[in-house]
């Protein structure tokens, strides 16, 4: 069912969404927490999705952080368990403005 609408990355799947889904359907059909699927895509849980709309769904083996107010390198770092350089190599870029996604690959 979500074979053919999907792009593989490192850190995440994008997801192209088809009509008759919900962020329910596609969080238990790539086995993810609903909250965080809605999350990352800068949504909430209730909201309304559209078909063709893309998705990222999280990777199980990656650890994901939106950035606040404030953040800095060593504060991401230490919820990550990692150093700071480790947080560098696996983003392209960081500007640490609230709301921009971290990875971590774990």
């Amino acid at each position: 069912m979500f074979e053919n609408t999907k792009i593989e990355s490192p850190f995440y799947t994008i997801y192209k969404i088809k009509k008759g889904d919900s962020l329910y359907q596609i969080s238990k059909a790539f086995n993810v927490n609903t909250k965080l699927l809605a999350e990352l895509n800068g949504l909430e849980i209730d909201d309304y999705i559209y078909p063709d709309q893309m998705l990222l769904i999280p990777k199980k083996d990656v650890s994901y952080y939106i950035t606040k107010d404030g953040d800095t390198l060593d504060i991401v770092s230490k919820i990550f368990d990692t150093s700071v350089e480790n947080i560098i190599l696996s983003n392209k870029t960081i500007y640490l403005m609230p709301e921009q996604m971290i990875y971590y690959k774990k």
